[in-house]
């Protein structure tokens, strides 16, 4: 019999945070939930990022994922909000590093590939196509928490394949893969 696996998907970001968890048993995935973290209200640029380390936290603490999937940052033209985007995705990395929780980052391409088999496809097909897989009875306004959701099945998809992306198992395993961001 397969162990039963809880995975976390995370869409980060500081206007709006997207996650999704799913469990896997018998090599089968079945939805869990999926959410958002509205961070509009707040200006405070600090002040989000501790509520998206609070929120990260208390989603650990609350349905103990064996695995955390991440949307890695995708290069845009404008550095200030890549920079903002950067730090939202350190603080939930943070979070589940300190849980001790492996975590994946795959490119926003990627996770679109493994859920429509377009990597260019738009956040309602992806979100559609999720409908769908995991039989939702209905899609949230935002499409932030589809995205969440998205990155945790692409990891499932992933699953067992020997390229998924940068993947860190816990502090050590982060600086020693990244020793040019530590000083």
């Amino acid at each position: 019999m397969d162990k039963e696996k809880i995975i976390l998907g995370i869409d980060p970001g500081t206007t709006i945070m997207g996650f999704g968890l799913i469990r896997v048993r018998n090599k089968k995935m079945e939805f869990m939930q999926l959410n958002e973290l509205d961070l509009k209200k707040y200006s405070d640029h600090y002040l989000k990022l501790k509520l998206i380390f609070e929120r990260t936290i208390e989603l650990i603490d609350t349905h103990y994922p064996d695995e955390i999937a991440i949307e890695a940052p995708f290069y845009g033209k404008n550095v200030q909000s890549m920079l903002k985007l950067g730090r939202a995705q350190g603080v939930a990395m943070a979070a589940g590093l300190s849980r001790q929780i492996p975590i994946t980052e795959y490119l926003p391409k990627k996770i679109k590939m493994a859920i429509t088999g377009n990597g260019n496809a738009s956040k309602e097909q992806v979100a559609k196509m999720l409908q769908s897989l995991l039989d939702l009875k209905t899609l949230p306004k935002n499409l932030d928490a589809t995205d969440g959701l998205a990155a945790a099945v692409c990891h499932f998809y992933n699953s067992g394949k020997v390229t998924v992306g940068k993947s860190y198992s816990g502090w050590e395993s982060f600086v020693k893969q990244n020793p040019k961001k530590i000083s």
